[in-house]
């Protein structure tokens, strides 16, 4: 145990060290804001404030966690070692850097609340962030200072135990449109084959006619293959299905087609089922009720979690609604056209609003690569090489790889053509043998 002294006890305290020493390290902390506890205190302790009180452990306090609300904070970007350090603190400090102050504007996506050009869907691009622009967005900077925290805190309280940390992979089933023709209804059947007709994809209308006619496995149907897959990983897989209106942005199936609640009920029976909350529902509390509501209905049990259509997050609007609709869990967290860390970590952490200043019960899980943005690597070798990177950068701290895959990815499209080695590839990375942490 750590205990832990600051002149005060911020929620914004309490959540940076609860994720750097409490959900990264494994080690329980106290804290106090009391000076004469502290200095009682013989076991291992920390202060974070103006100046050292003895001779315990000292980080030079930055004014970020003390404060409410957004305010211009002046960020200098520099090297450490392998990585980059911001807040530095000078040679009293037991480290050159406030790295709980850092990792609080990193998680609490404080960057996301300052004015910022959105793109066409109204999201944050990777472009604006700190991390890009200081070509970090590669690196789970908050789990590696969380681990240059704890060589610092051994060679001073060598009595210290950490519990060892595993990595991991977590597979999500990102589920838009479960088919591709079957189970639309007889007008949306009508007006997609009038579409191939018109456009000459005669290749299209064949398909969509053997499909129909039962004569042909629908090209989105890729749930036996992920079924037998999770059975092989021995771990449920997370799938996310869109259950709202159909509308411009989304062109689910209706839970009034019998096939698709089946699936559904089917898929529950293996995995865990999520909710894809609708891009037209984003805005409204009522419509997202509603579509969990049924979907858990549906399912005879809570959604483990949820994730947002086009990957839009309003913040802290869209993680507000998720607290009151009572979801514990989210998987919107990460960018749909890059590989990185948008949060700067690897590690699920929970949800701090800023608007109220206090941590929340929704945890969020963080992926660090989709499907679609491999597509910028053309050959199937580049996005290997490109995955081979990933997971050796989260392995290397011990995280949690969260990929998002969506289940058309598995089809026999030559637009997909290797992704079910990509996806095989990445569950097998937490079969071998763990690399040697090199933060440690």
């Amino acid at each position: 145990m750590l205990l832990v002294y600051s002149h005060r006890i911020s929620p914004r305290l309490k959540f940076s060290f609860g994720h750097l020493i409490k959900r990264i390290l494994g080690l329980q902390v106290n804290y106090t804001d009391d000076a004469d506890l502290f200095l009682m205190h013989e076991g291992p302790k920390l202060s974070y404030t103006h100046k050292p009180l003895s001779n315990e452990f000292f980080i030079h306090c930055h004014r970020l966690l003390f404060e409410q609300g957004i305010s211009d904070v002046e960020i200098h970007i520099q090297d450490w070692d392998d990585t980059v350090g911001f807040f530095s603190r000078g040679e009293v400090s037991g480290l050159p850097y406030d790295i709980f102050a850092a990792s609080f504007y990193l998680l609490s996506r404080y960057e996301e609340y300052l004015p910022h050009v959105p793109d066409g869907y109204g999201r944050f691009s990777y472009r604006s962030s700190l991390a890009f622009k200081h070509h970090f967005l590669r690196q789970p900077v908050v789990d590696i200072w969380a681990y240059k925290l704890k060589d610092a805190l051994q060679s001073r309280f060598p009595e210290l135990e950490f519990p060892d940390r595993v990595y991991q992979v977590q597979p999500i089933i990102d589920v838009p449109l479960a088919y591709q023709y079957k189970h639309k209804g007889f007008m949306r059947s009508i007006n997609s084959l009038l579409t191939n007709l018109i456009q000459f994809r005669f290749r299209a209308l064949y398909d969509q006619f053997l499909v129909l006619l039962n004569f042909r496995k629908d090209p989105f149907d890729s749930y036996k293959y992920l079924i037998n897959k999770q059975k092989q990983f021995k771990r449920r897989f997370i799938y996310t299905f869109l259950v709202g209106k159909y509308s411009t942005y989304d062109n689910n199936l209706n839970l009034n087609k019998k096939g698709f609640v089946s699936l559904i009920k089917s898929i529950s029976d293996y995995s865990l089922v999520g909710i894809k909350n609708s891009f037209l529902n984003l805005s409204s509390l009522t419509a997202m009720k509603r579509d969990k509501d049924r979907l858990e209905n549906i399912i005879n049990r809570p959604l483990v979690g949820s994730r947002n259509s086009h990957n839009k997050l309003n913040l802290p609007e869209s993680y507000r609604n998720l607290v009151e609709l009572e979801i514990h869990r989210d998987f919107s967290m990460g960018y749909h056209d890059t590989i990185g860390f948008r949060a700067g970590t690897c590690t699920p952490f929970l949800f701090y609003d800023m608007d109220f200043e206090i941590q929340t019960p929704l945890e969020l899980h963080p992926f660090q690569v989709m499907d679609a943005c491999l597509f910028q690597y053309k050959s199937l070798l580049d996005k290997q090489q490109q995955m081979s990177v990933l997971i050796d950068t989260v392995k290397k701290v011990n995280g949690t790889l969260t990929f998002l895959f969506h289940n058309y990815t598995f089809g026999k499209s030559n637009t997909w053509y290797g992704f079910r080695t990509l996806f095989t590839e990445f569950l097998n990375s937490e079969l071998d043998l763990p690399a040697k942490n090199q933060y440690e």
